[in-house]
């Protein structure tokens, strides 16, 4: 069995690449009985999975259009919560030194799940099989499951009166929650939950979302007046 010089072998790189790809793959269903649910066609919906392809940004946006948002408030939701791609392409960049004429077509596959396969290889090879099989597995699943989900959704009719219209920020938050290991990622999301919420019965569909992008920063920033505040106690216990 080949290993990739590391220790690991590819069998072992792809078993787990297919892992997590089948596993988030599947969850397109649920963005397209939601997206459906929201009023966009078949076509927009499938559409927007094989062009976007990121699911946090395109539950947010058929999210506030279903809420009512204007298209353009929904559309910048979901761009700034798209924007954390560009910083994980800068890093894979590096790892995978993929050939220039093919860096344009992997730059579609990279989000959360094949960002984080992706690093956690031991060697470059290892890390390009990751990056490969789980892009292609899920994209594939991504957008076969969207067209299922959107097709059982319009022939369903109004998916509020079965329940669906949740299924998408179930889907969401159950993809989020394995990732808050810190206690500054934990309270960062608690801080969003609040102002969205807080801020969802003034604003307009779709603000909520662009105002809960604060808490990053708010929470970062208090984290570092925390720091500088305990130093300082060091300092005037030394003298």
């Amino acid at each position: 069995m080949r290993t990739d010089g590391g220790g690991k072998p590819d069998a072992a790189v792809v078993r787990d690449a297919l892992g997590v790809g089948v596993a988030v793959g599947l969850s397109g269903f649920a963005f397209g009985v939601t997206s459906a649910g929201s009023g966009l066609t078949v076509l927009q919906t499938c559409v927007l999975s094989l062009l976007v392809f990121t699911g946090a940004s395109q539950f947010a946006l058929v999210g506030a259009l279903a809420a009512g948002g204007n298209p353009f408030t929904a559309a910048a939701g979901a761009f700034f919560l798209g924007v954390r791609n560009a910083f994980y392409g800068l890093r894979l960049s590096q790892l995978l030194a993929l050939p220039r004429a093919v860096r344009p077509l992997a730059a579609q596959w990279v989000i959360d799940e094949t960002t984080a396969v992706t690093l956690a290889q031991p060697t470059r090879r290892a890390a390009r099989i990751g990056f490969t099989v789980t892009g292609l597995t899920l994209y594939t699943l991504w957008n076969l499951t969207t067209l299922l989900g959107a097709l059982g959704a319009e022939a369903l009719g109004d998916t509020r009166a079965w329940g669906l219209d949740a299924a998408g920020p179930a889907v969401f938050l159950a993809l989020l929650a394995p990732m808050l290991k810190t206690a500054t990622e934990r309270a960062v999301a608690a801080l969003a939950v609040l102002l969205g919420l807080g801020l969802l019965p003034v604003l307009p569909a779709g603000v909520p979302v662009l105002a809960a992008g604060l808490a990053a920063p708010a929470v970062l920033y208090l984290k570092g007046r925390r720091g500088d505040g305990a130093r300082d106690d060091v300092r005037e216990g030394d003298r």
